[in-house]
């Protein structure tokens, strides 16, 4: 039977998401592409699933990117669909209601590194390494590295990493703001999934919330950004969770959230 693309794991209220392409150092196809979105789809509305974890198979890549030896075979016209393909991708998983963390195990270049930019929260192996190196190869990053890396490590460094397709070691990712977290390869998981279980301590439609008014607020001025965190504040006060929560700090115990 073939191996399925993308591996899907549950883990209490965590899903990871396993990038399976190992021989290919988990480089994105058509197909591998069509797999993350069907697997993102399926967790979207997965109350259930509170936080998504993302990572490659093996121990060398995260994901290498493009499959060049595909892209070899590719129309123009082809070479634009999967762009928009893989665009809109990462973009659904930015804007997904519900944290996606990155578990960075090895090597991620061009649309790895976008795929870890449109995460939420991205922690990576000591033995990572990170890089936007489309111009190299006469492109441009075009799954939003443009756009989220300068936002995540400022204008003039972004410039220099995507101008000169520099990879970046995970010490030096840490240290410019690139990942949040370095941890040892063989600790990469435990690390994402006791992440996961932080999270999963707050009100899931808090968290959504939380997400929605950071992602979106930083888009605009701060009253704007003040106006939506504000609105996104009032979703939370008629919820039940809203009152589980106070609740249980009344009553001395853990809360029970329920995502309503």
């Amino acid at each position: 039977m073939e191996e399925k693309l993308v591996l899907s794991e549950r883990k209490e209220k965590a899903v990871i998401l396993t990038l399976n392409r190992p021989d290919q150092r988990n480089a994105f196809d058509f197909a591998m592409l069509r797999a993350l979105k069907e697997e993102v789809d399926a967790v979207r509305f997965d109350a259930d699933v509170r936080v998504v974890i993302i990572t490659g198979a093996g121990d060398k890549a995260f994901c290498a990117g493009a499959d060049l030896k595909e892209r070899a075979t590719l129309t123009e016209t082809q070479v634009r669909e999967f762009i928009f393909t893989i665009r809109n991708l990462f973009s659904d998983i930015e804007n997904l209601p519900k944290p996606v963390i990155a578990a960075v195990n090895g090597a991620a270049f061009g649309g790895g590194t976008e795929l870890a930019l449109a995460c939420d929260i991205r922690i990576a192996a000591d033995t990572a390494t990170l890089g936007l190196t489309e111009t190299r190869l006469a492109i441009i990053p075009g799954a939003g590295g443009t756009q989220r890396l300068p936002r995540l490590i400022g204008r003039g460094k972004a410039k220099e990493l995507i101008f000169t397709g520099a990879r970046v070691p995970a010490e030096e990712a840490l240290k410019i703001g690139m990942v949040e977290r370095v941890v040892p390869a063989g600790k990469l998981l435990d690390e994402a999934l006791s992440l996961a279980g932080d999270i999963c301590r707050g009100g899931p439609i808090a968290i959504a919330q939380a997400k929605y008014a950071i992602n979106h607020g930083l888009e605009t001025d701060i009253a704007t950004g003040l106006a939506i965190e504000s609105n996104a504040y009032w979703i939370t006060i008629p919820t039940e969770d809203r009152l589980e929560g106070l609740a249980a700090f009344r009553e001395k115990r853990k809360p029970v959230y329920k995502g309503k």
